[in-house]
């Protein structure tokens, strides 16, 4: 079980919402934490209200997510948990009136949802590897967020619908190898 009060943390998407609470919790149990949101976000004001960092970050730009969680990583002493709230969708039906879907559109769902959330996993996952384990054996804790729309997606979802079920398919086949390597 990790400890609040010792993690060390990026939390992405960290300027707002869930992700923002999560990081004012850790911080007021005496964690690190790392703000890891876009550039235009209120990320640094957060990170300097809760005694953390703020690292700019396009989760989209996947090359450049390395280059931010090492900088993350290098600024906490290391990372023990990473919380992933980056995400977003449109509003499109598959067919409508003006015709199909348009496919850049869906990708650029599923890249924000979906493939940024595996980067972001993989990435500290190979910087919890290097953790000594706990009292419990463990490394660390990946959390990525999914929604209902994984299981109920509304009419004109369907390109979040399909990320977000990604996520929760990725998530237990990945949570089953990383164990082994604890």
């Amino acid at each position: 079980l990790v400890e609040l009060a010792s993690v060390r943390a990026i939390v992405v998407g960290g300027a707002s919402g869930m992700a923002r609470a999560t990081a004012e919790r850790i911080a007021a149990a005496g964690g690190k934490v790392a703000i890891l949101d876009r550039p235009q976000s209120a990320g640094a004001e957060v990170a300097a209200t809760i005694g953390g960092t703020f690292h700019e970050c396009d989760v989209t730009d996947f090359d450049g997510t390395g280059a931010v969680i090492a900088a993350a990583a290098e600024a906490l002493g290391g990372i023990d948990a990473s919380v992933n709230t980056a995400g977003g969708g449109i509003a499109k039906r598959t067919m409508s009136k003006d015709g199909p879907h348009p496919i850049d559109d869906f990708r650029k769902v599923v890249d924000l949802n979906l493939i940024s959330s595996f980067n972001v996993a993989r990435l500290a996952a190979e910087h919890m590897a290097r953790n000594e384990p706990n009292d419990d054996g463990e490394r660390g804790v990946i959390i990525s967020t999914a929604s209902i729309a994984a299981f109920e997606g509304q009419i004109g979802q369907v390109a979040y619908a399909a990320a977000k079920s990604g996520i929760v398919g990725m998530t237990f086949t990945m949570a089953r190898r990383l164990v082994r390597r604890a």
